[in-house]
Order: C-alpha cells, then structure tokens, then sequence
C-alpha cells in the first residue's frame, strides 16, 4: 500500500488554525478505525471512489463532490483503489452554522479552488487580519453555498427488512415484488409496505431505485461503462437504465459525471438545494460498500 500525506501535521485537531488542510494519496485498499475529530471535516474527492461510514449511514463519495463530516461524529472511512482526497479540518466554532448532520456535497470550482489552497499551502499560516483569514471566510460563504446531492439510502433495522435489504444488497439485479419478498421474510405485502415507510420515509420501490443508484455511481466513478452497471442491476436495457437515473438525479449517467467534471450544479434545469438552505429536502447521499454494511449490520441484533 503506498500513502502520501502534506503536510505531514500528526493530529490535524491540534493544529492551532481555524482550517488545517489535508492532502491524500492511496494507490490500495485501506480503511480507518472508527474515530472522530473535535474540527468538522469536510473531505473531497478529486478522484477514485471512497466509503464513509457515519452517523448511521453509508455514504458514496462521487468525484468531485465531498461529504460534510460535523465535529464529533465518530466515522471510518474505507478506499478500494487509487484515490486522491483534499481534507479541511474546521473549527467547531465556524462550522457549527453550515449543517449538524452528515451530506454529499457538489464542489464548485470556486470551492475545489479553496480546498487545494488550504491542502497546498502552509498549514501553520499567519493569523489577524490577512489573506489566508480573508479566504476563511470565502471558503464559509462557499460551504454555506454547496448544493447537496439528493442520494441519502435510509437502513431499516427491522428483522425482516433488514433480511431483505441485506439480500438486496447481495444481488441487486433481483427483481421480486414486494409480495414476494413477503412470502420470503414471513410478512403480508401490507406490513412490509407499512415497515418500509415507517423505517426508510419511501416505498419499497423507490428504496430498491436509490441502491441502483448508489451502487451505480460507485460502479461508473471506477470506470465501469454504463452497460454493463445496466445489466449487473438487472435492467432489460441500457436505456431503461438511463431512464432510471434521470428520474432520481434529473440528468444522465454521462451527464452527471460531466457536470461534476467541469463544475456545474445544474441538472437538466434542476439546481440541487444547498448546504445552508432551509430547502426540505432527502439527506444527501449513501453508500459505497454496500456489502461491508449489510454484514455489519447483521452482526447486530435487532
């Protein structure tokens, strides 16, 4: 396994600046200890794939997006390949305005710009009233600013939901109804329908809809084409496939790696609400290691 850190700092909590920035490299598999920061994190992927698991969730990290991690929430980490990451460790006292839980942001380029400034430049800056301090605040009005990415999976912890989203899970591309999943985990198509929305806020179809969606970002992020991810989520066509992801992000699969790409928070018209915004929307995004979850998950009893 090959990693590189600059600058090299130890605990980024115990620098003394209001944002301690953070550059990574991985070439391999790796993944953290749970573990928690006094700062609020915010941690961008300029490219690769990573997990966070957090907060009582699973979060997909596209390219060109970040998740938002509050002060204090414990959380691990885990990459399955090549991955180069931008890290800003802010002060509580700062960020506690932005967002208290979790969320995949999309980065702007005037954001990604800031993120490489703090990540390239010296971490041990002057303080007052100087340009880095200036930036500080930039980079806050940037943050509050961020549109969210609608993506957030919610994991029933009910016995027989859990049996069959961990299924689910296993082998995506299996196309049961919900009746048949009743007869399969003991309960009536009216209790899982009733367990579904009472435990996730969506029906059963919209929940197995947003895990194709996560597991096909994860799968087309790492250079899968879209035919393929089609076909291993066991849709009939390409394009009944494509139809899919439009529903849920408003664009295509193409489309939507292109705008992350070049920086556009459009999708087909459709501004995606923001990180300071009282907009009510989904809880942004989830999970990269579906597998890893579910048995974690079924490691614990109900």
């Amino acid at each position: 396994m090959s990693l590189s850190i600059t600058p090299d700092l130890g605990d980024p909590d115990m620098v003394p600046r209001s944002v301690v920035g953070l550059a990574i490299q991985l070439d391999s598999l790796r993944e953290t200890e749970p573990h928690r920061h006094r700062k609020a994190q915010l941690l961008y992927v300029a490219s690769g794939v990573i997990t966070v698991e957090a907060a009582g969730g699973i979060w997909t990290v596209p390219p060109h997006c970040a998740i938002w991690i509050p002060s204090g929430v414990e959380h691990i980490a885990r990459t399955t390949g090549r991955i180069a990451l931008g890290n800003l460790y802010i002060d509580p006292g700062l960020a506690g305005p932005l967002r208290d839980q979790c969320g995949i942001l999309f980065v702007q380029p005037l954001l990604r710009e800031l993120i490489l400034r703090f990540t390239s430049g010296p971490s041990l800056y002057p303080e007052g009233e100087t340009r880095e301090a200036r930036l500080v605040a930039v980079l806050l009005d940037e943050l509050q600013g961020a549109p969210l990415e609608p993506l957030h999976l919610p994991m029933p912890t009910e016995r027989r939901l859990r049996r069959l989203v961990e299924t689910l899970v296993e082998d995506p591309a299996l196309r049961f109804t919900i009746e048949e999943w009743g007869a399969r985990v003991g309960a009536s198509n009216r209790t899982l329908t009733r367990l579904f929305q009472r435990e996730t806020g969506m029906s059963f179809v919209r929940w197995r809809q947003q895990l194709h969606v996560g597991l096909a970002l994860q799968r087309l992020a790492a250079g899968q084409s879209v035919t393929n991810v089609a076909l291993d989520l066991g849709y009939e066509s390409t394009s009944a496939f494509i139809a899919m992801f439009r529903r849920m992000l408003g664009t295509t699969p193409t489309r939507y790696f292109t705008a992350a790409a070049t920086g556009d928070p459009e999708r087909n018209g459709r501004r995606l609400p923001q990180l300071g915004s009282s907009e009510k929307t989904p809880e942004a995004a989830n999970v990269v290691d579906f597998g890893t979850a579910g048995r974690r998950r079924s490691n614990h009893p109900s």
